[in-house]
């Protein structure tokens, strides 16, 4: 199990913050690079691949532009733990293979955290976990595959993930 460093932001991201409007002409490449520009100016040239945002409630609100949940991916962030998120965020999420962690206690995290992702929730470093609501497995197929994509290009070459 490897540890995820965790970025912390408030309530009510929305998509905009995510992918800004003004950048969606553009490919992901330059998209990813002003994720979050609005809340972290510092965010797209720090995270690191593998680390963990957490968020307050209602996380991806907006409009359905899956870009926003594909800057996240293409800068390598593992998972965005939060109490609820909007369901087209949460799908285009899955799809594009990022792991949404529904965790009523996601607030209770800080910046700067270490925490592993163990399959009841988030561990702290203290031990303590923070439980999050069961992913059922064909979600988490597509996490493992890296989107629906890959999970339905394995399918039609009689390939499933293990």
């Amino acid at each position: 199990m490897r540890t995820s460093g965790v970025w912390k932001l408030g309530a009510d991201v929305d998509t905009d913050a995510l992918a800004p409007g003004a950048y969606m002409k553009h490919g992901i490449e330059v998209i990813a690079q002003h994720c979050l520009q609005a809340l972290r100016p510092d965010f797209a040239s720090a995270v690191r691949t593998g680390d963990v945002l957490v968020a307050g409630p209602n996380f991806g609100i907006g409009s359905s532009r899956e870009q926003a949940a594909g800057a996240l991916v293409h800068l390598g962030v593992r998972a965005v733990v939060a109490p609820s998120f909007s369901g087209l965020f949460f799908r285009n999420a899955f799809n594009l293979g990022l792991l949404l962690l529904t965790c009523p206690e996601a607030e209770q995290l800080h910046e700067g955290d270490r925490v592993t992702l163990v399959p009841a929730g988030v561990q702290l470093a203290d031990g303590r976990i923070l439980a999050c609501q069961p992913i059922p497995d064909f979600l988490m197929d597509m996490v493992h595959a890296g989107g629906l994509m890959n999970v339905l290009k394995q399918r039609s070459q009689g390939k499933s993930h293990e």
